[in-house]
């Protein structure tokens, strides 16, 4: 949209339209380009960048910030540049940008149809899905119905998560992790009485400072396999009472 601005307003004051601004200090942005593009579209010639930054405060802008307007309207495809030989030329014609212009409106005018063929696909839409919801006795006995079927729903779901923890699929899976971590532990326990045995056997001479160092760390005469408490059940009917 900054393009079409831009284009508009130099073709506006080509035409001897007046838009009327107030007064700044200094130039913004979008004048700056303005200025610049003006010195291309009046001479219709080709420039160094040197020879853009002499004639750009004759118009108003720095030369020190020409390169950086210039770049932009390249950017924009508002101006060209080109190099020749070890030079780069820049230039820019009035009829780019009426070309310009017209691609634009061009692609407005598709973006209005279209945004015009699905505002009325979605009033169609918003009718059709009116129909059988109109407002009656029926219909509002229906709907209070239905919230208070969600609110029994939602209070019957969150008595459910009270009994979470005895749900059958969470038991067994509480089951496997026991056997898991039991079968671990036991693993670790026979590497404990592996590694006892290798130093009883290597370094019979400091058995009492083996004995001493394991009962630090807890490896006490009572150390043992762990064996799993038989199950006990969840509950019991009147009949096993």
């Amino acid at each position: 949209m900054a393009r079409l601005r831009l284009i508009v307003q130099y073709l506006s004051r080509a035409a001897g339209v007046v838009i009327s601004q107030s007064k700044k200090r200094g130039l913004s942005l979008d004048e700056k380009r303005e200025k610049m593009l003006q010195i291309f579209y009046d001479s219709q010639g080709f420039f160094l960048l040197k020879e853009l930054e002499k004639s750009g405060p004759k118009k108003g802008v720095i030369s020190q910030s020409v390169k950086d307007v210039i770049q932009s309207l390249v950017d924009d495809d508002l101006v060209f540049k080109d190099k020749i030989g070890t030079s780069v030329y820049f230039w820019s014609l009035p009829s780019c940008a009426g070309n310009q212009l017209r691609t634009v409106y061009r692609k407005l005018e598709t973006d209005l149809q279209n945004n015009n063929k699905r505002h009325t696909e979605l009033v169609e839409q918003c009718k059709a899905l009116k129909k059988g919801r109109e407002e009656s006795d029926a219909r509002e006995e229906a709907l209070n119905e239905l919230k208070a079927i969600e609110q029994k729903h939602k209070e019957l779901k969150e008595e459910l998560m009270q009994y979470a923890d005895n749900d059958p699929a969470t038991i067994e899976a509480m089951k496997k992790a026991i056997e898991v971590a039991h079968s671990a532990a036991n693993r670790w326990t026979d590497n404990i009485f592996t590694l006892r045995q290798w130093c009883s056997n290597n370094f019979p001479q400091a058995k009492e400072q083996l004995d001493q160092l394991y009962n630090e760390v807890g490896i006490t005469d009572d150390f043992d396999y762990l064996e799993l408490p038989a199950v006990v059940p969840l509950a019991v009917t009147e009949g096993e009472l």
